[in-house]
């Protein structure tokens, strides 16, 4: 809860959940970097050199784009390679060592259980663990701090002008309570839920959006310029929510009334912002006829009919499965407040 807000200085609350996304590496004869993304898929070779020039050349677009954030100016950002992502965060590890980034032949294999594009956090898993474990693999110390950094870099080049709370839930773990500082910094506090409410969720995927999420970002940050004082005032209803979500969380016992109310109003405010789509809209219309609530997770969309994930409440959470009309869209059964980061190894 906080989504979009969090971008603008206001609270989120995130969790990490347990679908996991693997990146491993291993040595391989050479001196080329060959990829392996299975998810996509996409199979590829490129120099260290190549990666290299291509974060710096990442980099700058990135730069000329922050300058003056518009949507239009952000399909330049991101480009249409499959593997931009990836080759941005080997980039930016390779860049951040200077001349100590060359070395021999690797084979690097991405993995994932995650939806691409859908509001999973699939971009922040993917920067996270292929720069820890690159950093593993040259021998580099790989603390959190510098993770979160290289993570964040590679973030902005995928979605503009995120405010981090991704990479550093996938990077942690559980379930924190983020901010985004006035001098760009990101606080995050590790929060313990002592209600029951995250178990009496239950996530659905609408169907992937047709814009990226940069893109949708970049179009909220447009509509806020052209009107900030509503721009504000959703933000402040998103807040409070996001608060009052808190202190459920905090509580021992469930209040549904308050629960539900909370919820309602986040997906509200969300709506107004532009994020939700007609096909989502209607969808959450139906939900609240049968006493629950549900609200997007993620940067939702503009156009749809997709929106990415979508938390679903009810009081009695057994009877979100009997509801028919919920029965097109896949539902996974998650872990809200899941392990973050792990290095494991064949050994």
């Amino acid at each position: 809860m906080g989504e979009h807000a969090v971008v603008y200085g206001r609270p989120a609350l995130v969790a990490a959940i347990d679908a996991r996304l693997t990146a491993r590496i291993s040595p391989a004869p050479g001196d080329a970097v060959r990829l392996d993304l299975a998810s996509l898929p996409h199979v590829e070779e490129i120099s260290r050199e190549a990666l290299r020039a291509y974060a710096r050349a990442a980099r700058a677009r990135w730069e000329e784009y922050a300058r003056e954030p518009r949507p239009e100016r952000f399909r330049a950002v991101r480009g249409d390679d499959p593997a931009h992502l990836v080759k941005v965060a080997l980039g930016e590890v390779l860049e951040s060592l200077g001349e100590a980034g060359g070395g021999p032949g690797l084979w690097l294999r991405v993995e994932s259980d995650l939806p691409i594009g859908s509001g999973f956090g699939s971009s922040a898993a993917t920067a996270t663990a292929v720069i820890a474990a690159f950093l593993a693999f040259l021998g580099e110390e790989a603390d959190p701090a510098r993770i979160e950094r290289l993570t964040l870099e590679a973030e902005r080049r995928q979605h503009g002008l995120p405010s981090g709370v991704d990479g550093a839930t996938v990077l942690h773990g559980g379930l924190l309570w983020a901010r985004r500082l006035p001098s760009g910094a990101l606080e995050t506090e590790r929060i313990a839920a002592r209600s029951p409410l995250l178990s009496n969720f239950r996530v659905l995927n609408t169907g992937m959006p047709p814009e990226t999420t940069g893109a949708v970002v970049a179009a909220v940050r447009g509509r806020r310029e052209r009107d900030p004082g509503l721009h504000e005032m959703l933000l402040d209803r998103i807040e409070a929510a996001t608060l009052g979500f808190r202190a459920e969380l905090e509580r021992e016992r469930e209040d549904p009334a308050v629960i539900l109310e909370l919820i309602r109003e986040c997906e509200a405010r969300l709506e107004e912002l532009g994020v939700v789509p007609e096909a989502a809209r209607d969808l959450v219309r139906r939900i609240e006829a049968e006493g629950g609530a549900a609200k997007i997770s993620g940067a939702g969309s503009l156009a749809g009919p997709g929106a990415g994930s979508l938390l679903v409440y009810h009081p009695d959470p057994e009877r979100i499965s009997g509801w028919h009309f919920l029965q097109p869209f896949p539902f996974y059964p998650l872990h809200l407040g899941a392990e973050g980061l792990r290095r494991e190894t064949d050994a």
